[in-house]
Formats: C-alpha cells, structure tokens, sequence
C-alpha cells in the first residue's frame, strides 16, 4: 500500500484518552483583522494566527504544543484561557461550553483554569509584593483559607521552593528563575485543574529551566494537574509531556504520544524538527541525516492552498495545493497518532529517543525545588 493509498483509508480522526476529557477543543480559529484608514476604517484582509485546530487534554494529563516562532502556539494558549475571543470554534472546560461566556461569568471558569506566562518580568506588578501577587486570586474569588491568606500564601511559596519570608518583597528583588516561581505559586493559589504554561522557562538560564520543568513534574504528580504546556524546545518538552501536538502555521499537522512522536514521526515537518535536535553522539559515530527546510515560513496574512507546508516540503506533489489534508489517523499508526500528510514518512522511518540531548539537570536526581536561582 501506497503512502498516498494509505490516507485514503483514515481510520479515526479523533484520539482517544484513558480518562474523561478536562478539555475539549474543536475547529479553534483566531483570526486578527487588518485594517486600513484612519477614520472610516476597513478590513482588507487578516491574520491566520491558528486557523481550525481540534485537541483534547485529559484530566492530569500534559499536552505539548511544539513548533517554529509564530506558528500560533501562544495564540492558542490565550484563546483556551479565554485572555483573547477566538473568531470560531468551540472551547469546552470540564464539561462547561466557554467559548462565548461572558466575561462577569468566566471567574468561575478560571478557578479551575489558570495561566503561567511567558516572560517572569513583565508578568508580575512591580508595584505589589510577592504576597500580594500571590493572595489577589484568592480574594478576587472570595476563598478565605481557614489559616488566612498570609499563611495560604506563605505555603505556596514553599511548595514552590521558596521562603516564606519573601512574603514581603518585592519582584526586582529576585532573578528570574525566582520571579517565575512567584508566578507558579500565583496559578496554584486557586488549586486549578488545567494550567497553560506559555513557555514558562524560555527566558531562563539552561540550569534554572531545568529546575522549574522539574517543579512542574513535582506538582502534577502531587496535585493531578493537566497541562497545556507551549514550548519550542522538543527536549523540554520530550521531558515534560505525556502527548505531544505539532503546530505548524495556525495548524495542527501532528498529534501522538511523546515516544511515538520522537520515535516514529509520519509528517515531514515533525521529521525536519527532531532532525534538526542535537545528536548524544560522544565518539562520532552514529550521524542523523539535517533536514533543512528551504524558504521561509509563509505570511500568516495569505496562506498557501492546501498543505500549509508544501511550499517548503521535500514531497509536495500537485495534490498538495490543491487539498488541504485532514489530521487522521492513518491505517499504519498506533491508536491516538494522528497525522495531516498526504504523503507521509513510512512507519519504518525511526530515530532512536536517546539522541534527543537533554540538559542533564533535567534528569537529575534530588530536590527539584530548589531555591538557587
């Protein structure tokens, strides 16, 4: 059977969990319009950030989203959490429809669903003290612990590996790994069931993102919470995450398990990406082909027909602009690997897990939460 025979025969275009769904994403869209005049404005076109995507995490299960700068990653982080209005699609958390909640009804929501951002510096007011940031969810939301919110506070920053005694300062007082731990006491104030981390260690140092993915496993395994963990760092998230979804301009083009998808990659752009990880390769002897992709990311603003990715894919055929291929899962493939290729790499097309380089803080034994950063 033919690769292209082969996706004629999908056998499932949804994947399966071993719990219930906590979170159900389906035809997520975002569009952000152009617009051109000074008074009498007019739209004359728009930007594609993620265009159609269907996902689904389970209860205390992580899901990565890997991909290149502006493929939508982020986008999709902020629409989940409802920070931005998506232009179509449907959000479901916890069984709740909150794609269109109004805003004065959303709190209930976000008790349960919560964000840690990007960048630890302009996340935190400067203006407030650490227990400050870390008390506003809980007052916002009327939860009165029974021992006070300074002690509620104070506890959250150890569990986080901090002191208690930070209470008081300040957030030019610490470094970053710190400040981005203040933000993981925030998300946690509410004892949230999802967490969408947005890149939560891109801004640190090698040795302090290793600390923080590490305090992310402890907390997961402790308090059973899914996450949505946004990353570009296959390594980081081949460590983290149970399941892995590829995004690739404003679209999913594969979704699998994280051995599967570092083992057996079926979509070309997956195989140029962990082609492009560096190799454990001590004594030279075991030598991965470099794909490197020619051209450059398309515009956003005017997508290519079709395959989003045949303009810069090795195997673009005729077919390929002019039927966008659906994310399926393919006769060769293992139950919830899901792949939109219409020629896909074969099955037998392997790359060994251990080649992935890991920095080796991230498998380090001992306390994960230390407070050296």
């Amino acid at each position: 059977m033919t690769a292209a025979d082969e996706q004629e025969q999908p056998v499932s275009t949804t994947e399966p969990t071993a719990g219930e769904h906590l979170l159900e994403v389906t035809g997520l869209t975002k569009h952000f319009p152009i617009r051109h005049g000074i008074v009498f404005q007019r739209q004359i076109g728009a930007v594609h950030a993620v265009d159609g995507i269907d996902f689904t995490v389970g209860a205390g299960q992580s899901l990565g989203l890997v991909g290149e700068s502006g493929c939508g990653k982020s986008t999709t982080g902020r629409l989940v959490t409802r920070l931005l209005e998506p232009t179509a699609g449907k959000v479901v958390f916890d069984g709740d429809d909150i794609t269109h909640t109004p805003e004065n009804r959303m709190k209930e929501a976000r008790r349960n669903l919560q964000m840690i951002f990007q960048d630890p510096y302009s996340s935190l007011n400067p203006r407030h003290t650490v227990g400050t940031i870390v008390e506003t969810p809980m007052r916002l939301n009327g939860i009165n612990p029974p021992q006070g919110h300074k002690k509620r506070a104070q506890e959250l920053l150890e569990t986080v590996g901090l002191s208690p005694e930070h209470y008081n300062r300040y957030p030019n007082e610490f470094s970053g790994g710190q400040r981005q731990r203040i933000g993981i006491a925030r998300a946690l104030a509410l004892r949230p069931k999802l967490i969408v981390a947005d890149e939560p260690v891109s801004a640190l140092d090698v040795s302090i993102q290793a600390q923080i993915v590490n305090l992310l496993q402890d907390l997961q395994r402790e308090f059973g919470i899914a996450f949505v963990f946004i990353a570009h760092d296959l390594a980081v998230v081949r460590h983290f995450c149970e399941r892995v979804a590829v995004m690739y301009l404003g679209k999913i083009v594969e979704v699998a398990d994280r051995q599967t998808l570092y083992t057996r990659p079926r979509h070309p752009y997956t195989h140029a990406l962990l082609s492009a990880v560096p190799e454990a390769d001590p004594d030279g002897t075991r030598r991965r082909e470099r794909i490197r992709l020619a051209g450059d990311v398309p515009s956003p603003v005017d997508p290519p027909s079709g395959c989003r990715f045949r303009t810069r894919c090795w195997k673009a055929q005729e077919r390929c602009a002019r039927e966008e291929p659906p994310l399926v899962r393919l006769a060769g493939n293992g139950d919830g690997h899901l792949t939109a290729c219409h020629f896909p790499e074969e099955p037998s097309v392997e790359a060994r897990e251990e080649d992935i380089v890991l920095d080796p803080a991230l498998t380090a034994s001992g306390d994960s939460a230390s407070t050296s950063s």
